[in-house]
Order: C-alpha cells, then structure tokens, then sequence
C-alpha cells in the first residue's frame, strides 16, 4: 500500500493539467464520485452559477489524495468531493479550516467537528450480501444467512469479492471481519472464504456485474447498485449479515488557501444543495439525522456493522499488508 502511494505521489508530480491551468478564473472541482453523478454535479454548478468557470473533473481517490499530497496549496484543485476519508486524513494539513462552517444536521460520529473542522461527510457507502435468486435455484441450494454460511463447499466458485487492495468496497468488507474476529481469526477466516470465491475483482462494482451476467449467485458488494439493479428488473435479493452493513466513507473540503468569496459560493452550494440532491437521487445511506430518500425500494433502518478505524490510513496500510489473495 505505502510503495503504491508513493508511486501515485510520483505520478501525480508528472502530471499537469495545461489546460485547466491556462484558463484564468476557473473553479477546479475534483470528484471521485461514479461518473454520472459527477456529470449531474458539472451540469447543476453550470446552471446555478452561469457566469462562472468551473470544472468538476473525475479524479480517482488514490490519484486525487496524491497530487494534493505533492501539490498541497499549489493544487490544481479548489474543492475535492467524494473522496475516501482515509484519503482525506491523509491530505488533512492540505485542507482549509472550516471550524464555524454551518452545516447540516449529521448523525454523532459523521459531524464536521469529528472530521476535525477539515472535511465535510459526503456519504456512507454501505454493503451487503447481494444474492442472484436465479442462479441460487439453478443450484438448489439456500439464501446464505451469515459470514460463516459463505464457507461451506456449496457456495464453491459461486462467489465474488472486490479485492481490497483495488476497492475501498472490499476492504470495508475486510475491515468489518477483522474488527469483528480480530487479525488472526479473520485472516483465518479468509483463507478459508478463498476456497469459494470464484474471483476477487478489480472494482466494487465487480461482483455486480458478475451477478448479473448469472456467473456468481453470491456478490459482496454495494448496496445502491444493487437496488438499482432489481429496479431494472434483476433477480436479485439483498441480505445483511448479523454484524450489519458494512461501510466507508467519504467527504468534502476545500483545499488550504483557496477560500476566496468564489468558491466559498461554489462550496456552499455543493455542500448543502448538490449534497441533498446527491443523498435523495443517488447515495441515500443515512449520514444525516433527517434524510429523505426517493430511491424506490431502498432497505430502511439498515443495520450498520462496527467499522471503527474505517478512516484511518495507517491501519488500512497495516491490513491491506496482512492481505495474500
């Protein structure tokens, strides 16, 4: 994890943006968020701020938290939205201080002042055991319960996992087993899951996929994909494991010294209007104490898993070094 860090930081001090850097007065807006929700986001500053010059540009997290890592206040970026908060306690001396910021009224844990005054909550991407029914009764076999119903022989090569060290949705799924077992029963406990899995894949969206081209009838994977894949019509059923949902999460911040009244507006309307528009359209797990929801069908009163240490970036080094598949 640290040589992969170190080499996005030495990517990210090659790399240059030439033309957004030549267009004097642009507001620079990275996102790590899915693609159509950072066409949503451009499309909606474009309206509401007609006579400005900004740019949302998708940043991957990894890459994102590197260049602000090298550049610090000489980032390309004013604004960053979705990223990764272990990202984000990574680069957190790069981001402005918004102690006094008024925000919206967040769960206990998610405030800003938990975030250090340095980066709003943005959402919590949450987990669960997303069942294919078809490919389950093809092969006569039951819905899996629990972690440990996902180990018997039964299940063999008909389950897919994002790997950890390429999606923050399989390492929060890591993170979960290992704050519940503890390191040496949950690496045991993997050793074994492995012999089940049909393949750990690249993207947290992975296991979806494989889902829904009938190749695994067991995907550990998130939650809203899978939502609006039965709105489309999949067969698809979503189970929580006793321990609950798991998640990450991920913020919002300005970077240090790019506080002008501009993009403090630009900020503004992100965080407050574009953050409820997101949460009600798009991302609805609950970070906020009052939150609406209009994504037909989505789970209400989700059970969350401890996921204590989720946005510590030197124990997700730690864990991500302990991982062999």
């Amino acid at each position: 994890m640290k040589k992969l860090f170190v080499f996005l930081i030495m990517v990210a001090a090659i790399l240059t943006y030439d033309v957004v850097q030549s267009e004097q007065g642009s507001i620079i807006v990275y996102s790590s968020m899915e693609q159509y929700r950072t066409e949503e986001l451009q499309k909606q500053l474009n309206e509401q701020f007609p006579d400005k010059n900004i740019l949302v540009m998708y940043v991957s997290t990894a890459k994102s938290a590197a260049k602000i890592k090298v550049e610090q206040e000489n980032s390309d970026a004013d604004i960053v939205v979705g990223l990764e908060t272990s990202y984000l306690e990574k680069v957190k001396d790069s981001l402005q201080d918004l102690s006094g910021y008024q925000t919206h009224e967040y769960v206990d844990g998610l405030t800003l002042a938990d975030n250090d005054n340095k980066y709003i909550t943005w959402e919590r991407q949450a987990g669960a055991f997303i069942i294919n029914k078809e490919v389950l009764k093809k092969h006569h076999l039951p819905v899996p319960q629990t972690y440990e119903d996902l180990l018997d022989s039964q299940y063999r090569n008909l389950i897919a996992m994002p790997d950890p060290k390429t999606s923050g949705t399989g390492y929060f799924f890591y993170k979960s087993i290992m704050n519940t077992k503890g390191d040496q029963e949950g690496l045991a406990y993997f050793d074994a899951l492995e012999k089940n899995i049909k393949t750990f894949t690249e993207s947290g969206s992975g296991p979806v996929k494989l889902l829904i081209q009938g190749e695994v009838a067991i995907g550990l994977g998130l939650t809203f994909q899978a939502i609006d894949e039965i709105n489309s019509g999949s067969p698809f059923e979503i189970v929580y494991p006793p321990q609950g949902s798991p998640y990450s999460l991920t913020g919002t911040a300005m970077i240090k010294g790019k506080n002008s009244k501009e993009v403090q507006e630009v900020f503004d309307y992100i965080a407050n209007d574009f953050f409820l528009y997101d949460k009600e359209n798009f991302s609805p797990e609950q970070v906020l104490k009052k939150q609406k929801n209009k994504i037909k069908g989505y789970p209400q009163n989700i059970p969350y898993a401890d996921m204590h240490g989720i946005s510590e970036i030197k124990e997700k080094e730690r864990l991500l070094e302990l991982w062999k598949y």
